[in-house]
């Protein structure tokens, strides 16, 4: 029998999932802006952010269909992202992506 899927919890992770993602893209656009994020912050940031997203993969459809009410709600690239990212059958880790591809990506859709 699968475990229960508590909802708020797998909703707290698409939405930390989601402003995680914008705050390392944001600090990764401009860096030395923000002086306290340094590289370890940085790397716990991702740690975290790809925790999120492991809570949302762990939570099956019910995790794909909740980070998909989050974006009707608020269709923002955070929320495009959490959505991309858990569309994949093998998700990649963060620090591998292809910046340019993923905000080329997150730019093309309508928000």
């Amino acid at each position: 029998m699968p475990a229960p899927i508590l909802r708020e919890i797998v909703r707290q992770h698409a939405e930390m999932a989601a402003f995680l993602w914008t705050v390392y893209d944001y600090n990764l656009l401009h860096p030395g802006e923000n002086k306290d994020m340094d590289e370890e912050r940085m790397a716990r940031l991702v740690e975290r952010l790809e925790a999120h997203l492991d809570g949302l993969r762990v939570a099956g459809n019910a995790g794909r269909q909740i980070a998909q009410e989050l974006y009707d709600e608020y269709p923002d690239p955070g929320e495009l992202f959490v959505i991309r990212m858990l569309s994949v059958s093998e998700m990649p880790k963060v620090a591998d992506l292809d910046l340019d591809k993923v905000r080329a990506y997150l730019a093309a859709k309508p928000v």
